[in-house]
């Protein structure tokens, strides 16, 4: 299992670190930060994040749930393991409102979907979650293991009860509700996608913003497959008094699950996006002086088009033309 968690923690920094490095090298073009380049950099931040804190898990795997890192590194690391998830879940949320807003109401909301509204949105949720772990902050501590070691845990003050009101606390608030908001969303951009035609001028802005769209419900079903097994067996376990060793080795695939998601969110960019892979491109190799990549329409994908460096308008054109885990792993 380490060995799995170590090449999970490898693709998924490494894939994270390219998705970052992506959307900050399209500033140095003078394109400005779409709606869904926000969200994107912010899911790839908390995954990063989330990641980060792997090779204390896979430390803790090998050392027989030993840890010896402090108590104040194990406060740090659950807190952020928890945080990140939780941003993860509540970004994707967010995600998906955007997409409707996109989809169902292009004209009506248009002045809502602007990058400060995204940014605020982000720092939103950021703060959300780092409130609604304050029992992770207050309560993980180490604690002494049967062969003399220390473990990191959350050790609640009353066990018996506080875990089984904790789970189920974790489960609706980062997992049940963030996802019956999701499927209903979905629902309605679907029902709509269906049942309306678009006039011919916006049907390139349609096709657009479909596809958009079709790469943020696959990041969510993703999402949904890697992280919904982890929770199944997190409530199962509170009717379990004595795991079996089946039950433990498929609680931790579940936990390799949830953090392949990490992993494979950079790689459902770049399969589903054309627009991702250029702008990677570009951000890997810098086209010649002069040009640039511009933003597209207001679907919030980007598209290359060769335009005079912001820094050097050419007079030839107009100025209109310029413009465009709940609970921590602990191994006892």
């Amino acid at each position: 299992m380490p060995s799995i968690f170590g090449v999970i923690c490898f693709f998924g920094i490494f894939g994270n670190c390219v998705v970052i490095y992506t959307i900050v090298k399209k500033t140095k073009f003078c394109s400005q930060h779409t709606v869904p380049d926000i969200f994107i950099f912010s899911l790839s931040v908390a995954d990063l994040l989330f990641l980060l804190g792997m090779p204390f898990l896979i430390h803790q795997l090998v050392g027989n749930g030993s840890w010896c890192f402090g108590g104040t590194m194990c406060t740090v690391i659950t807190a952020l393991d928890s945080n990140s998830q939780i941003v993860s879940t509540y970004i994707l949320t967010v995600m998906t409102l955007d997409r409707y807003l996109a989809t169902v109401h292009p004209i009506r909301f248009k002045h809502v979907r602007t990058p400060f509204v995204a940014r605020a949105a982000v720092a939103l949720v950021w703060l959300f979650s780092v409130v609604s772990i304050t029992p992770v902050w207050m309560y993980t501590g180490l604690m002494h293991l049967k062969d003399g070691s220390v473990g990191c845990a959350l050790l609640l003050p009353n066990p018996a009860t506080d875990t089984y009101w904790f789970t189920l606390y974790q489960f609706f608030l980062a997992f049940a509700l963030p996802w019956v908001v999701i499927c209903a969303v979905f629902f309605k951009i679907l029902q709509n996608m269906s049942a309306t035609v678009a006039p011919l001028p916006q049907r390139s802005l349609r096709v657009r913003t479909r596809k958009v769209t079709r790469m943020a419900v696959a990041i969510c079903v993703a999402f949904f497959i890697c992280w919904a097994p982890y929770y199944v067996l997190q409530l199962a376990h509170l009717g379990v008094q004595r795991p079996s060793f089946a039950f433990l080795y498929a609680y931790n695939i579940a936990i390799s699950m949830g953090y392949a998601n990490s992993c494979i969110n950079p790689f459902i960019y770049i399969v589903l996006s054309e627009t991702f892979k250029r702008q990677f491109i570009v951000a890997i190799r810098p086209p010649h002086r002069g040009f640039r990549v511009a933003p597209a329409l207001a679907d919030g994908s980007m598209s290359l088009r060769m335009a005079p460096d912001c820094s050097q308008p050419s007079h030839s054109q107009s100025a209109r033309e310029l413009l465009p885990n709940m609970l921590p792993v602990t191994v006892h």
